[in-house]
């Protein structure tokens, strides 16, 4: 696995503070883009927490799923969340180690009180004191939130007071991409009132002793949701259920549940879980198993492999603004290209954690993540192996329906069925389109789009 160092400069440690009026809830910053460009410790937000113990023990839920490696738990694993100020709201995101389980704590503007959010991106410090400060926290005395220095002039200090250095693997930043475009294809499947919720998620496993048994699947029932053995019309696939555990932090303060997925196709898939809560919401999406993380679903791969999307993407990265929420039709009208380009276009643009998607507004928004996220494109193994087999001209085109692709002493046969790709290798044998297109059927549609554009340029 291809790893890089991440290092994180923060000018002094999180802490929750007393105050005579109360506590103070200081997140520092580190590394961050803004409107106004790079900036070493950017501040988004300096105000009070309408609900201060239902947000301490949501950030404490993003906190635990950074921290958690639900697959080989013996490796350690931990990256500060991400957090993003988008004008009306403050979004945390973090990701498994295991890049199983993706979490985000949208604080909406209900939540927020008495202060303007500010826009852009960076990491914040989540340490161990901190959090053991805010497992404490009882009550609902006013909770002062700043996410940001005090003062910007200590952006001008010396040195970093602390500094983390966190292993960074490629796998990481491909699992951030790939779990933006697999949400963007799901729908609302079930909504369960605060009790019913609670009572769902508490009677889950804590561990994983019964993840070789396969993928759970529950149907709505009623006001809640009971398990079944098989992927019955309106079931949702719920994988690994103790990789829902982080949830349990937020229970008492639970609002309702919306559970979102694709329609069921009898494979194992992923799913999202929210938890609705006083001006936040808790979101939880899993992998389709919990020994397979998003990293390796291949759904970024077509937008990649376009030199199309690479230019569309350029030109619709001028047209954000940090929106809480992306129209594509908008963008089509101010790019002037079609809706399909333009979604193709944010798909490519979520490969460089320039987007991310929310879904219960159905939309994307605006987030710069604040490392090198262009290395998901150039270390993506099919990708990779995709442009090799292109630049040795493995591709046989003869013009039919089915195209020979040449690799190493074997030849593989990539069919062309109204545009989707079948091939004879194996790994279409095990997963069958599922998780993207294989190498040869990537190369295949590399060489027919680059026969167009130059067919086009004569």
């Amino acid at each position: 696995m291809t790893r890089s160092v991440q290092a994180f400069a923060y000018s002094r440690m999180s802490a929750l503070e007393s105050t005579g009026a109360g506590s103070t809830l200081g997140l520092e910053t580190a590394g961050g883009l803004t409107p106004a460009g790079t900036e070493a410790h950017p501040r988004f937000f300096s105000g009070f927490l309408t609900s201060p113990q239902t947000a301490a023990r949501a950030l404490l839920a993003v906190a635990d799923v950074a921290a958690a490696r639900y697959y080989q738990r013996t490796l350690p694993a931990s990256l500060d969340p991400v957090v993003t100020g988008n004008g009306d709201r403050l979004r945390f995101e973090s990701f498994s180690g295991c890049c199983g389980v993706y979490a985000r704590l949208d604080v909406l503007q209900e939540g927020l009180d008495g202060a303007e959010t500010g826009h852009g991106t960076t990491n914040v410090d989540v340490n161990n004191p901190l959090r053991e400060a805010l497992s404490r926290l009882t009550g609902d005395d006013p909770l002062h939130l700043r996410v940001g220095p005090d003062e910007l002039a200590v952006t001008t200090m010396d040195g970093p007071v602390v500094e983390k250095k966190v292993p960074l693997p490629d796998r990481w930043l491909r699992g951030f991409a790939e779990a933006q475009v697999v949400s963007a294809g799901f729908d609302l499947r079930a909504e369960l009132t605060a009790a019913e919720a609670v009572r769902f998620l508490r009677s889950l496993p804590r561990s994983s002793a019964g993840a070789s048994r396969g993928a759970m699947w529950v149907v709505p029932a009623g006001r809640t949701l009971r398990p079944t053995t098989r992927p019955v019309p309106g079931a949702v696939c719920l994988p690994g259920p103790e990789r829902l555990v982080a949830l349990q932090r937020v229970l008492r303060q639970a609002t309702g549940l919306r559970v979102y997925g694709p329609t069921p196709d009898g494979a194992a898939t992923a799913s999202a879980w929210e938890v609705t809560l006083p001006g936040m919401r808790l979101t939880l999406t899993l992998s389709p198993e919990a020994a397979r993380g998003f990293s390796g679903e291949g759904g970024v791969l077509e937008a990649l492999a376009t030199d199309e999307a690479a230019g569309d993407a350029e030109l619709i990265s001028v047209l954000l603004a940090w929106e809480p929420r992306i129209d594509p039709a908008d963008l089509a009208e101010e790019s002037g290209l079609p809706v399909a380009r333009v979604r193709a276009a944010l798909a490519r643009l979520g490969t460089a954690g320039r987007v991310g998607y929310d879904i219960a507004d159905a939309a994307y928004f605006h987030r710069e993540l604040p490392y090198d996220a262009d290395r998901a494109e150039r270390h993506n193994p099919r990708l990779v192996a995709a442009r090799a087999l292109v630049a040795e001209g493995a591709v046989r085109v003869t013009g039919g329906a089915v195209t020979t692709v040449v690799s190493g002493d074997r030849q593989y046969h990539v069919r062309d069925s109204g545009g989707a790709f079948s091939c004879t290798c194996q790994w279409w044998a095990d997963y069958r389109g599922r998780r993207g297109p294989c190498k040869h059927a990537l190369a295949v549609r590399m060489t027919q789009r680059a026969a167009l554009t130059a067919g086009g340029a004569r």
